[in-house]
């Protein structure tokens, strides 16, 4: 083999690809029993395969400009392209976010179609047991020799393209950053990224009997923040805004929602109060917001006000300390679920030792790391895919 890629999900698919219609005999090996299941449960089982909007500010790093050199050599409209021309149907949701109209069985089919076109070699339920590196006679000179299930494959360029430790049921370990760690490489620090909060104590007992209320939020924290639905779950928060704000949440942060999302509290007490000046606050609330949640915020933080009197006897300040409250309900998060529901996983191979343009390792030539096993992590909504892309992209056709 010239190429054998450890991992079958997008990013080790995309790289096989590439590296195969270049006339290089690819390898892909993937543990699991099936090639991308991450794919196929992706976006309710449509698959957010892109996202149009795409630009190195919807990823985190600990170097934001790792990311610019891959994202900018393979764009959406990359794969778009591909997407068309298996004549997938397809259509955008929201914020350029774009799904297959019926399964995302057929990204997968389109992957495998193109590594069978491209003479690439898939095999599942195959682990890796040890790689050997330039080790005399264990190994080609200068090369890989991949130790697995099904044997032995030797091969000059060695891509790890396992991902990271989201979702353990389907099959995620820490395998590429053993592997990465095994060649000298520095792993940053992993955490569970675009997953639920969760709530404790008192915060938690607040919230616990409006599971299941949805609501659209801004959602802040450390200067970034997310205008999306929120989803009050049994054990704490969920939904696209605080997914999104987890990536840039840690235990001990200020956490605030805005559960006017483009309105200015302020003005539209004080026009209420002016056209019904007989209604309850309780009842004005319950108007703008879910009724059982606007129920709850009067009776947990809004009691001192009382609530159940009519807007016309509410002072200036009155209303300015209730608007305060919407514009910045405080939230305070325990924790999250953890990787057993995160979409991603946050931290991984440290970027420094890596080529931008190729995803080689500066420090074993031959060796590369694409998508999520590395430090660049996006947003909710088809980065995450996009990077795969872009990464494998860019080390398929280096390899």
């Amino acid at each position: 083999m010239d190429v054998v890629v450890v991992g079958g999900g997008a990013a080790g698919l995309m790289c096989a690809i590439t590296a195969g219609q270049r006339g290089k005999r690819v390898l892909v090996i993937e543990h699991a029993n099936r090639i991308g299941k991450k794919i196929l449960m992706s976006g309710g089982g449509r698959c957010n395969f892109t996202n149009t909007g795409t630009t190195p500010d919807n990823y985190l790093s600990a170097n934001p400009h790792f990311c610019k050199s891959a994202l900018a050599r393979y764009t959406p409209t990359h794969f778009i392209e591909m997407v068309e021309h298996h004549r997938i149907a397809y259509h955008e949701k929201e914020l350029g976010q774009l799904f297959c109209d019926e399964s995302s069985k057929l990204i997968v089919k389109m992957l495998l179609d193109e590594c069978a076109a491209a003479g690439v070699r898939v095999e599942t339920s195959c682990s890796v047991q040890r790689v050997l590196h330039d080790a005399g006679d264990a190994a080609p000179a200068g090369g890989f020799a991949v130790h697995t299930t099904l044997g032995a494959f030797s091969a000059p360029a060695l891509v790890v393209a396992s991902g990271g430790l989201s979702i353990p049921s389907m099959g995620a370990s820490g395998f590429g950053y053993e592997l990465a760690r095994q060649f000298g490489h520095a792993v940053l620090p992993t955490r569970a990224g675009l997953v639920p909060l969760t709530l404790s104590g008192k915060h938690q007992t607040r919230l616990a009997e409006l599971s299941g209320i949805a609501l659209p939020v801004t959602a802040q924290c450390n200067g970034q923040s997310f205008s999306n639905s929120m989803l009050v779950t049994h054990r704490g928060l969920s939904g696209p805004s605080i997914l999104q704000v987890s990536s840039y949440w840690q235990p001990g942060d200020d956490l605030q929602l805005d559960l006017l999302p483009g309105r200015d509290a302020l003005e539209t007490l004080q026009l209420l109060r002016i056209e019904r000046p007989a209604a309850e606050l309780k009842t004005v609330l319950g108007d703008l917001l879910p009724k059982r949640f606007a129920q709850r915020l009067c009776e947990v933080w809004l009691p001192h006000v009382e609530p159940a009197r009519p807007m016309k006897q509410f002072t200036a300040p009155q209303l300015r300390e209730v608007a305060a409250i919407l514009q910045r309900w405080p939230l305070v998060a325990s924790g999250t679920e953890g990787y057993r529901t995160a979409e991603v996983t946050l931290g991984g191979v440290d970027t420094a030792e890596l080529s931008s343009s190729t995803m080689q390792s500066r420090r074993v030539p031959g060796l590369y790391f694409i998508g999520e096993v590395v430090d660049v992590t996006g947003w909710l909504g088809g980065y995450n895919f996009q990077w795969a892309w872009a990464s494998g992209h860019a080390a398929g056709g280096a390899v």
